[in-house]
């Protein structure tokens, strides 16, 4: 474990960070008080940024996961409509206005 001022990390992060990759804690002192712990990412954790940060989302509570798995989509609902025939529509709505 490594103790580094404010200073100093900002002028060498990435060592810091290297180091950090390789398992070490680096605790982060300011004024002599620690006030942050650089630590090696959860082996559990995904690599990828955007799947990591989507199953933070997701122990969050902001966003839920899908209910369907990947590629089963509903089929189509029993009546469509064309564009054009819905902004006919939506033209004979307001021309009683």
């Amino acid at each position: 474990m490594r103790v580094v001022g404010i200073k100093v990390l900002k002028n060498k992060l990435s060592e810091y960070v290297r180091l950090a990759s390789q398992g070490e804690t680096v605790l982060i002192a300011d004024r002599d008080r620690v006030v942050a712990e650089l630590v090696p990412a959860d082996p559990r954790r995904s690599e990828m940024v955007s799947d990591a940060a989507l199953a933070d989302l997701v122990r969050r509570g902001v966003v839920t996961p899908a209910l369907m798995p990947p590629g089963a989509r509903p089929a189509a609902p029993p009546r469509t409509v064309r564009l054009a025939e819905l902004l006919a529509e939506l033209d004979a709505d307001r021309a009683d206005r």
